[in-house]
């Protein structure tokens, strides 16, 4: 039976910290998890409660915790692929760090554009939904520099009818209530403040709506997400739009989900933290939120 695959993320950050304690704290059976990692990295951050399987990716340096290293990414980058090949029932990753990714020559803007290389299919794009709870933004354009993003309507309908697709099968919700923020101040001020939504966005709406997506027109993000709770997702045009809200709220329990593709990722919502690294003090609730979420 396919398990639950848990990668322990960079060697040097907190994810196998957190990973140790999040299994010892749920307590799940053991049939049911397989970690991706390695018997020095997991001694080395502490001790498992239960003989979990450990599928190796090999590690033959130093630990350093806090420490950006070539080696690290490797390791990162591996252990992602692998659970992207062996057939898992969902995967969870503990964070990496992209610059370390990028020194072992693996150039990738994080790990749902590795998950995207080698899980999609058929035309399938992977999507990056936070959640927590009830509140859950999904990002139209992720890990891009501002002046970079580039939205048109084909890729806003696309996108917007994919995660109706996985509301409808996965949350069986038939007719989730999707808000659309707008890109500008204002949503622009009837393209005082720029044009994104006159152009782009009002046009992406009216064809979703024919298509039978019950969605908004463009909303001022400001004062969208006051409301966020009346809609089942909020969608933001860039990433700090959509996650400055739903970090400041849920913090922590912010799970980071990657849908569209035939298995389901999660991930905590914190990067690696170096700066605690090693110290046997980071919080395992993202963790421990994240697999809970595939359960």
């Amino acid at each position: 039976m396919p398990k639950i695959i848990i990668t322990t993320g960079d060697p040097n950050g907190i994810g196998a910290e957190i990973t140790i304690k999040a299994l010892n704290k749920l307590d799940l059976p053991q049939n049911r998890i397989a970690l991706i990692s390695n018997k020095k990295i997991l001694d080395y951050y502490g001790k498992l409660d239960k003989d979990y399987e450990i599928i190796y990716v090999p590690y033959d340096y130093d630990i350093c915790p806090g420490k950006i290293t070539k080696e690290a990414g490797e390791f990162s980058f591996q252990s992602v692929k692998l659970a992207c090949e062996i057939g898992a029932e969902a995967i969870v990753t503990a964070p990496v760090a992209k610059n370390a990714l990028y020194l072992a020559g693996h150039n990738f803007n994080g790990q749902t554009e590795i998950l995207q290389k080698y899980l999609a299919h058929d035309n399938q794009l992977a999507e990056m939904l936070f959640v927590a709870g009830n509140f859950r933004v999904l990002l139209l354009t992720r890990h891009v520099a501002l002046k970079d993003i580039n939205l048109t309507k084909n890729m806003v309908v696309e996108k917007i009818l994919n995660l109706k697709e996985f509301f409808v099968k996965n949350l069986r919700i038939s007719d989730p209530k999707f808000a659309l923020c707008g890109f500008n101040p204002h949503a622009g001020e009837d393209g005082i403040l720029g044009r994104e939504e006159i152009d782009i966005l009002i046009p992406a709406v009216n064809e979703l709506r024919e298509k039978g997506v019950n969605i908004t027109n463009p909303l001022p993000a400001d004062t969208l997400f006051i409301k966020a709770l009346n809609y089942d997702c909020c969608i933001a045009n860039y990433h700090d739009q959509g996650l400055i809200p739903i970090k400041t709220v849920a913090g922590d329990k912010t799970v980071n989900m990657t849908i569209g593709l035939d298995i389901i990722r999660t991930s905590p919502g914190h990067g690696t933290a170096f700066d605690i690294a090693g110290k046997n003090i980071a919080d395992e609730t993202g963790m421990i939120e994240a697999i809970k979420a595939v359960l």
